[in-house]
Formats: structure tokens, C-alpha cells, sequence
């Protein structure tokens, strides 16, 4: 139980600022596009509490699959939709990248002169991981994920009405993959790969 708790606790700050984070900047990419939901929903915010559904948090933290509170994106307001919806949805993965590069180079730099112990290491590691989850998790091309709506918005726009009218169904594709683990099949190969360039960034402040 120790051990649980332990790790919940390593992972809770990690797990915090990657949705958080995540969950503004889409609100804020929209915002600067003209569209003003999110800011009068009161979600140009680092408050958690704004962001975190406790539901999606428990099951990342237990079963390694989760969720936060949509950020309300209303397309209307964009000059341009399309390109407003993919520059929006972008941004909430590009933010976990920039986070897992910083942690990681905070990382770096803290054990190259020796500001670090093991508990501070362990939750920037974990961090660095749930960001990189995080962001590539999200662009995977099925909804309700970011990667969807991307795809969606470079279609044209009789095909891509249809994703989004049928949007709702096809949330159980990601669902059958979550179910039978071969989510695990894509995502990792990738979460990897991404940990491999994040660790070489790093190295250059070595």
C-alpha cells in the first residue's frame, strides 16, 4: 500500500501540470483566434481544479487510460475554421512537448550541479513521461482525440462533416483498442521513440 501511495504521489505533479497545461493552451490558441468560449468558461487558467476531471485522473494514475475537461472550442468565431481547428488542436500536444523538453532539461541541468535527490528526479522523470504520453496519445487519429480533428480539418469539408456527424461512433474504435491493449502496440513504439529525442536534447546541456 506504501509502495501505491508512493507512486501516486511521484506521479500526481507530473500527471497535474501535463493536463493542465494541455487544457489551456487549447483554450488559449482559440482565444487568440478570435474565439473568446474558453476564456468566458473560465479556462485561461492553471487552476487544476478547472481542468482535471477526477474520474479521467483516477483511471490515468490506475489504468493508464483517462481523460480531462474539454476545453469549449467554438469554430465559428475562427476567420479561418479549418485552419483554426487544426492550429487548436495542435496546441494542447505541442504544449506537452515543450513541457517534456523543459523537464528535461531542467532534469539535466539540476543533476549536472548536483541541485537534485532521488525523489525530485523521479517525479521529473515522471513528468517528462506523462507529457510525452500525453502528446503523442492525443494525435493519434481517432476520436475524440486531437490527432482526429486534425485529420478531419485537412479533408474536405463534405468528408469531414461526416467525421464529425459520426464522430460518436466512432469513439468505440479507440475504445475496442484501449480494451484489448492494442493501444499499447501503437502508442509505446512512438512514446519510445519520442523519449529517445527528448533524452537527447537534453544531453546537449550536459
Amino acid at each position: 500500500m506504501n509502495f501505491n501511495i508512493y507512486e501516486i504521489l511521484i506521479a500526481l505533479p507530473g500527471l497535474l501540470i501535463a493536463m493542465t497545461f494541455h487544457e489551456l493552451a487549447h483554450g488559449y490558441a482559440a482565444y487568440k483566434l478570435g474565439d473568446p468560449t474558453a476564456k468566458e468558461s473560465g479556462r485561461l487558467t492553471l487552476n487544476p481544479i478547472k481542468h482535471v476531471d477526477i474520474i479521467g485522473l483516477l483511471l490515468l494514475i490506475f489504468a493508464r487510460f483517462g481523460w480531462a475537461k474539454p476545453v469549449p472550442i467554438n469554430p465559428s468565431y475562427f476567420k479561418n475554421r479549418k485552419k483554426g481547428m487544426i492550429i487548436t488542436s495542435f496546441a494542447g500536444p505541442l504544449m506537452n512537448f515543450i513541457l517534456a523538453i523543459s523537464f528535461s532539461v531542467l532534469r539535466v541541468l539540476l543533476i549536472k550541479y548536483q541541485f537534485i535527490n532521488s525523489i525530485m528526479n523521479q517525479v521529473l522523470i515522471s513528468a517528462i513521461i506523462y507529457n510525452i504520453v500525453l502528446g503523442i496519445f492525443n494525435l493519434l487519429p481517432f476520436p475524440p482525440l486531437d490527432g482526429s480533428k486534425i485529420v478531419a480539418s485537412l479533408l474536405p469539408t463534405k468528408y469531414e462533416m461526416k467525421v464529425y456527424r459520426y464522430e460518436r461512433y466512432l469513439y468505440l474504435i479507440l475504445i475496442i483498442l484501449v480494451i484489448t491493449n492494442t493501444i499499447d502496440e501503437i502508442l509505446w513504439p512512438l512514446v519510445n521513440f519520442g523519449l529517445d529525442i527528448i533524452d537527447n536534447i537534453g544531453r546537449y546541456f550536459l
